[in-house]
């Protein structure tokens, strides 16, 4: 355990996040640059007097549930979390889960974006979209926060999604999607919101269980659809997969040919948003 190197990254690291960056007010009268040190604690788990004898390079050995509440709380990169359980004398083990959190720079390219897309996790759980792309395919602001996973919609909603999508595409979809799945367990063992995923999808869904006993690995590498819109009709999408390899995260983007019906419909469903036009008495 590098002691003084420990303390170090950790006050570098505390110092360098904002309150709106782990969702704390900012308040006024902030002396110290970057976040306060009984606020790392807190987010951490941890007593404040136990996390501030470990800034100072005093602290025992931290164990590695101590370690890895340290990760999640200063919001370490996966290489950042790695130094970090060296400078402890641990060896690092699989990261405990994929992360949630969008950089901005996604954000607000996605804000600025002309086509529909959002933005994924490695277990499907939809983290950001644009306004179009809720317009296409749901509006996510309206999904319950556990519901907004890809997987959950598509094996547990209880909507004929091929419907939607096409019996062929959404056969196709499911099929890439579990073994894609596979992989994914198999990065982030530890992972107890995945491992629940994937027990809530077994039990509830007979098709997903078929597919699962399959053990088939993948990366999926396409998502070109038809989508068959309720308001503006078929719509031949084509779905590039942008990686951001540091959060094992992916940008989907859907786009249309130019001068097409298709993208004629997705221009109109620009102006008609999310709005509903069923008529009502």
């Amino acid at each position: 355990m590098d002691r003084a190197q420990l303390a170090e990254f950790l006050r570098i690291r505390r110092e360098r996040l904002r309150p709106d960056d782990v969702g704390l007010p900012a308040g006024f009268r902030r002396r110290t640059p970057g976040l306060r040190r009984e606020e790392v604690a807190s987010l951490a788990t941890m007593s404040t007097d136990y996390y501030t004898r470990l800034e100072q390079g005093r602290g025992p050995r931290p164990s590695r549930p101590v370690l890895t509440g340290l990760a999640r709380a200063l919001r370490l990169t996966d290489a950042e979390r790695d130094h970090l359980f060296r400078l402890a004398g641990e060896q690092p083990g699989p990261p405990p889960g994929p992360p949630a959190d969008v950089r901005s720079g996604v954000l607000n390219m996605l804000a600025r974006l002309d086509a529909p897309g959002l933005v994924l996790d490695a277990k499907y759980d939809v983290l950001a979209w644009n306004p179009l792309a809720a317009a296409l395919l749901t509006d996510f602001s309206a999904v319950p926060r556990k519901q907004r996973n890809l997987l959950r919609l598509r094996f547990l909603d209880g909507t004929t999604q091929a419907d939607r999508f096409g019996a062929a595409a959404t056969e196709t979809f499911a099929r890439e999607v579990a073994a894609d799945l596979r992989a994914t367990t198999s990065r982030y063992p530890d992972d107890p919101a995945l491992a629940k995923l994937v027990n809530d999808l077994v039990t509830g869904s007979p098709e997903f269980a078929a597919l699962w006993a399959a053990h088939e690995v993948e990366t999926q590498q396409s998502l070109c659809q038809t989508i068959h819109h309720p308001l503006v009709g078929r719509i031949d999408v084509s779905c590039e997969i942008l990686v951001i390899p540091e959060r094992d995260q992916r940008v989907i983007l859907y786009t249309t040919e130019p001068h097409t019906p298709s993208e004629a419909a997705l221009n109109l469903l620009t102006v008609l948003g999310t709005q509903n036009l069923t008529p009502t008495r």
